[in-house]
């Protein structure tokens, strides 16, 4: 069902104005981005907001020295001329310093970016994975990415509301000195609008933080229905009409809310907006009756008006940019939110240095585990070990838990309850980024990068990307070697069709690629979740040949549906509804004639 406007609870005003404390933690992100850059910027806006009182001026006695000569029987025009020179100079001035601001704002608007992308990406990198896979978590993280781009108009529209304030302080002066009373019509002629985009400023903010959640699934949405990896799907099963239908539908809920909220920012802004013209007038009859009577010159009364409406202008464009600042501060926030979010090891010291080597190895004692937001166990009570140098395969029905248990070795997900200890020292002690280090893994749902082929496998060891003969062993140590040696470009060659040139390879060339980056691993705990799913029978056995060969002394975890891999393992944990149901060797669990003893049965009779 659509929400609509009347649930979308507006932000108050104390909440507008709160979100301005913001704005110095923004500014000193683009200080830092480019100093000389930011300097500039503000240099060319100081010199640039005195401009238009100065013009008004000369233009004022630009018009009384013409009305003087024209009275003289011998006019002299030198002082005219000079005056329009000046007014010339200051009119080239202000065209120069705007292309300046310009440029200035768009180059740091685009370095900003990427600073503050770069950023997003390090702190995303620190967040637990529960933490990512929960939805109003993922919607923070949303908000926050939409916050990396065009934040160019806010830095601009602060900084112009400062040149715009030193305008009008200036030209206010002039109003001051002489016809003060226009400042009250002014005041008048402003207010009431400014109320106004406040007000509608918050109920934006208000409608787009809680329509979050649909806009991700409008993108995620077009990203279906317009992708090389849906593609096959939505063809073969004639999708294209669902696809667009609820994308129709949804986007329609969010265009009406959208469009009511429109209707009634322009209605009242209308409204307002006479009270200000009304308020205009009634100025320039002012001025015009003390013109007629004599109190003040023709030059005057074109300072006076010009400096009148300019004033409304600039005054309007503050108050209405001060809504857009404080909305865009709202925005703002939903960024540093996300950045100065806690993470499992903020504000730790007292890591331990993890062990050089790996003596014992690994002890689950009665761990439990459960996803966030969820009272269902998926572990309950889970208590064995790992052993140095030991090869230990993983086996249970889909659902059983096997993933997820490695994810807990590998600290991807921490224990609800229990501990997980190397070497007689719990795993929570040391650093985590240090201690992932020490595994080298391919998951089942392993990432086709539209990289490279070089760069697909050498993110097994990033560090090791210009390592090439380290990468082409690794290629043939998974197989690798004969996909790519069949490639144009061979290991520059790019793989994946979303980018020009690139080259789609089949599922299992796919796996053989990705197995690569556990072999460009030097780490002492290799994992290899379904590592062969899509090889052939063939190819299979000769990966876990090599596979045990080269990992000889090493510590590996390898879950597998296929008997004859599983097999090879020193032993075999066999999980059931959360619990380990069987430990041992492949022998010892057939004579046990147990759960894996049926699973082996069932697959062997599918041989025969």
């Amino acid at each position: 069902m659509a929400k609509s406007l009347k649930n979308n609870t507006p932000t108050s005003f104390k909440n507008n104005f709160k979100a301005l404390k913001y704005i110095p933690r923004f500014f000193s992100l683009i200080w830092n981005t480019n100093k000389s850059m930011f300097l500039a910027n503000l240099i060319s806006r100081l010199a640039k907001s005195i401009i238009p009182v100065l013009m008004l001026w000369v233009g004022k006695m630009i018009i009384d020295e013409v009305i003087l000569q024209v009275s003289l029987e011998n006019p002299n025009l030198k002082e005219i001329w000079i005056l329009l020179g000046i007014e010339f100079a200051l009119a080239m001035s202000s065209n120069l310093l705007s292309r300046a601001i310009s440029l200035t704002d768009a180059l740091l608007g685009d370095l900003y970016a990427n600073k503050s992308s770069v950023e997003l990406i390090d702190k995303s990198a620190q967040m637990e994975l529960s933490q990512l896979e929960d939805p109003e978590f993922y919607d923070k993280l949303e908000r926050a990415r939409r916050q990396t781009t065009n934040r160019v108009g806010l830095m601009s529209n602060v900084l112009s509301q400062l040149q715009d304030m030193i305008t009008v302080a200036s030209l206010i002066t002039g109003l001051i000195v002489f016809e003060p009373f226009l400042v009250v019509l002014l005041i008048i002629a402003i207010i009431p609008s400014f109320i106004n985009e406040i007000k509608f400023s918050r109920t934006s903010y208000s409608l787009a933080r809680s329509w979050t959640s649909e806009r991700r699934e409008l993108d995620y949405l077009r990203f279906i229905g317009a992708s090389d990896v849906t593609a096959k799907e939505i063809k073969l099963f004639g999708l294209s009409d669902f696809i667009t239908q609820r994308f129709s539908k949804l986007a329609h809920e969010y265009y009406l809310v959208n469009k009511l909220l429109a209707i009634k920012r322009t209605v009242w802004g209308a409204l307002f907006n006479v009270i200000g013209d009304m308020a205009y007038y009634s100025a320039y009859v002012l001025i015009i009756i003390r013109v007629v009577a004599g109190i003040i010159s023709v030059g005057e009364l074109t300072f006076l008006a010009g400096s009148f409406r300019q004033l409304r202008n600039q005054l309007q464009s503050i108050f209405s940019r001060f809504s857009k600042i404080t909305e865009s501060a709202m925005y703002l926030q939903d960024y540093f939110d996300f950045m100065d979010l806690k993470t499992s090891e903020t504000g730790k010291q007292d890591f331990i240095p993890i062990p050089k080597e790996i003596k014992k190895g690994f002890t689950f004692e009665n761990v439990h585990f459960s996803y966030n937001g969820t009272q269902e166990e998926v572990f309950s009570n889970i208590s064995f070990e790992l052993k140095k140098g030991e090869k230990l395969a993983l086996v249970g029905e889909n659902g059983a838990g096997k993933t997820t248990l490695i994810k807990l070795l590998v600290r991807l997900y921490e224990p609800t309850k229990g501990n997980i200890y190397l070497d007689g020292i719990n795993i929570k002690k040391f650093r985590k980024s240090e201690y992932q280090k020490r595994f080298g893994a391919i998951f089942q749902d392993y990432v086709k990068y539209y990289l490279s082929a070089k760069e697909n496998i050498a993110i097994g060891n990033i560090k090791e990307l210009e390592n090439k003969n380290k990468i082409v062993v690794a290629a043939e140590n998974s197989l690798a070697d004969k996909v790519i040696d069949n490639l144009k470009d061979r290991y520059e060659q790019n793989l994946g069709k979303r980018f020009k040139n690139g080259v789609e390879l089949s599922g299992g060339q796919w796996q053989k690629i990705a197995l690569a980056r556990a072999y460009m691993s030097d780490s002492d705990v290799i994992i290899l979740d379904e590592p062969t799913s899509a090889l052939d029978a063939r190819a299979e056995y000769e990966a876990f040949q090599r596979f045990i060969g080269l990992t000889q002394g090493k510590t590996s975890v390898i879950i597998s549906h296929r008997f004859s891999t599983v097999r090879m393992a020193d032993r075999i944990l066999v999980l059931n509804k959360g619990e380990i149901l069987e430990l041992g060797t492949h022998e010892e669990l057939l004579n046990h004639n147990g759960l894996y003893a049926e699973l082996f049965e069932l697959q062997a009779e599918g041989y025969q």
